[in-house]
């Protein structure tokens, strides 16, 4: 198999209580020779999976849990490639989808951000990209050649580290959450390129990432970290007035559809409402700068 060209790219990937998903994933990975983990605070074995079954990959381990976002930029400044690959635990990329991505950004100098079409482990194809939700709100199937956009998903995508050096990286202020829409939509604004190219296929396992024996707990502060990135998100490139606004709506739509999740019980998304509606609850404008960029 070609493997040329991977010493160009780092990949990049955040733990946290995701010793399970390394392992599955570190026979495909022991193929790249850049390797950055950055772990959050984890309470599983991810030192020994490291140890064990990734052992040339760099580990960063965060004395607390900061965040996706941040915990991303801590491997991004200490980069020494030109491209990163940013990559979930639950994700899987193939060497050849990798080398796909590379390609085109070769070919496109201007990229900032290359790619790949995200499917579900079932095969469907998860329409993770688009056009930025505040501009236009993107309609249609799947894509079916490379193609420019507005917006693609986290959990996996390939950085050319030099079209950052004005725009920034991650934005701190995002726990978990939206901070992928924030970084993209400032490189909308920069005029930056973002490719897709469904040559190159990845596969999400979506909310598969963390195993930490409290299912319940990791669904409300899913809950609560959504709805307090989107506020977050509206203040820094809307208005407070709108924020405010929208904070309401959602605060009466969620509590409307308590009762419903009650009398219908999904213990998921009952926990998981009940965690929106706490952070909208807990959202201060005081706490979020509006109108900044990192």
């Amino acid at each position: 198999m070609q493997t040329t060209g991977l010493e160009l790219i780092t990949v990049i990937i955040v733990t946290y209580n995701s010793a399970s998903c390394l392992q599955q994933a570190a026979s495909n990975l022991s193929k790249f020779p850049n390797i950055i983990l950055v772990d959050n605070a984890s309470q599983d074995d991810i030192r020994v999976v490291h140890q064990q079954s990734l052992p040339h990959a760099k580990l960063i381990r965060l004395s607390e849990n900061r965040g996706f976002g941040a915990a991303n930029n801590a491997a991004l400044m200490q980069l020494q490639t030109p491209f990163a690959l940013l990559l979930n635990p639950d994700c899987t990329l193939s060497v050849c989808s990798v080398l796909k991505l590379l390609e085109v950004a070769t070919v496109f100098p201007q990229a900032a951000i290359v790619a790949p079409q995200v499917s579900r482990p079932d095969g469907t194809a998860e329409i993770s990209y688009r056009w930025p939700a505040r501009v236009w709100m993107s309609k249609g199937p799947a894509a079916d050649a490379l193609c420019s956009v507005g917006f693609v998903t986290g959990a996996v995508m390939l950085l050319r580290i030099s079209s950052f050096r004005d725009v920034g990286f991650f934005d701190e202020a995002f726990f978990l959450y939206y901070e992928d829409e924030d970084l993209c939509y400032r490189l909308f604004k920069a005029k930056r390129s973002i490719l897709l190219t469904p040559e190159a296929q990845a596969v999400h396992a979506s909310r598969s990432s963390v195993k930490d024996g409290f299912p319940w707990r990791s669904e409300y502060i899913r809950g609560f970290h959504h709805a307090q990135s989107k506020l977050i998100f509206e203040a820094k490139h809307g208005s407070r007035s709108v924020v405010q606004g929208l904070r309401l709506r959602v605060l009466i739509l969620a509590m409307l559809s308590l009762p419903l999740r009650i009398l219908w019980p999904q213990p998921r998304y009952l926990v998981r409402l009940s965690g929106r509606i706490g952070g909208m609850l807990a959202w201060s404008s005081k706490a979020t700068p509006s109108n900044t960029e990192s």
